[in-house]
């Protein structure tokens, strides 16, 4: 991932709350919408997230373009009270294109990402004709399609992703349900690998790379994306760790060498044993002026 200015649509018809995913549809979205933020503002900090919702009455922007992960929970949090009606797709992603147009970083990739688990009641021609238009405005849009989804909302997806693929991006990723987190197997998805690291294996459609003869463990990532994955996450987590220990290592290192040398120039007594200033001279120095006081008396 590069510098973008990405758009989040969540779908908050009433098709969200069913269960079929792990709680509810809704808060499967949330918490894939929290590892969507953290996976773009990690790769570079300077990218920016909004969060827009697209049920009800209609699309709402919840968060304009922030790096504020905390305005981004609290809009899902709001959004929780507004699960009502159907979806507005076509609407919801021409307000997300319209929201990128304000990014105040002009050099941001623009991207929309788009959660979808509800039936698509706008036809094919008027998303296909979207497509193109977000294609000719170098938007590129993703799509998280889940739930119970037939083949008509299949198939204007699936045509909504053709017409507006480009150089990169606009990925569609399928994700029936199953027992594991919407969020986990959108890790695997192009979605969030788009540089083909987990290739085109990943869940659903898309043009992830699918090559992994370069891939440093030697495992072809488009044959076992998961895996893939899972190995280079450690690798990081692990080169992570180390950095962080040698540099507590180092840092502990520099605290001690001054005390060190402190303790050895402070490291003799006061008094010697003879009750006086360990300073005034040695034993030898001592017996001569002894011997002096005795011949002054003399």
């Amino acid at each position: 991932m590069g510098l973008e200015a990405v758009m989040i649509v969540v779908d908050n018809s009433e098709s969200s709350r069913n269960g079929d995913y792990t709680p509810t549809r809704f808060e499967a979205q949330s918490d894939a919408v929290s590892l969507i933020f953290s996976a773009i503002t990690q790769a570079n900090p300077e990218s920016s997230v909004g969060l827009m919702s697209m049920g009800g009455k209609g699309p709402e922007v919840l968060v304009t373009l922030t790096t504020d992960h905390g305005k981004i929970l609290e809009g899902l949090h709001r959004t929780k009270t507004k699960i009502r009606g159907g979806s507005h797709l076509a609407t919801g992603i021409q307000i997300a294109g319209l929201a990128l147009k304000h990014r105040q970083n002009k050099s941001q990739r623009q991207r929309v990402i788009v959660f979808t688990c509800s039936p698509v009641p706008e036809d094919e021609k008027a998303l296909v004709k979207l497509a193109k238009k977000m294609k000719k405005n170098n938007v590129s849009i993703d799509f998280v399609a889940f739930g119970e989804l037939d083949d008509d909302v299949t198939k204007k997806l699936e045509a909504f992703n053709e017409n507006v693929k480009g150089g990169e991006g606009s990925h569609l990723a399928i994700i029936p349900p199953g027992p594991g987190l919407l969020s986990d197997q959108l890790l695997t998805s192009p979605i969030l690998n788009a540089d083909g690291s987990a290739g085109a294996g990943g869940m659903g459609g898309g043009e992830g790379g699918g090559d992994g003869g370069g891939f440093e463990f030697g495992i072809d990532p488009s044959v076992d994306p998961e895996l893939a994955l899972a190995l280079r996450m450690s690798m990081e987590e692990e080169k992570a760790r180390v950095e962080k220990q040698s540099k507590a290592e180092a840092d502990t290192g520099k605290a001690e060498l001054p005390e060190i040398k402190e303790e050895d120039e402070a490291g003799q007594p006061l008094l010697n044993k003879d009750g006086e200033p360990s300073g005034s001279g040695t034993a030898e120095d001592k017996d001569k002026k002894d011997d002096d006081d005795k011949m002054d008396v003399e």
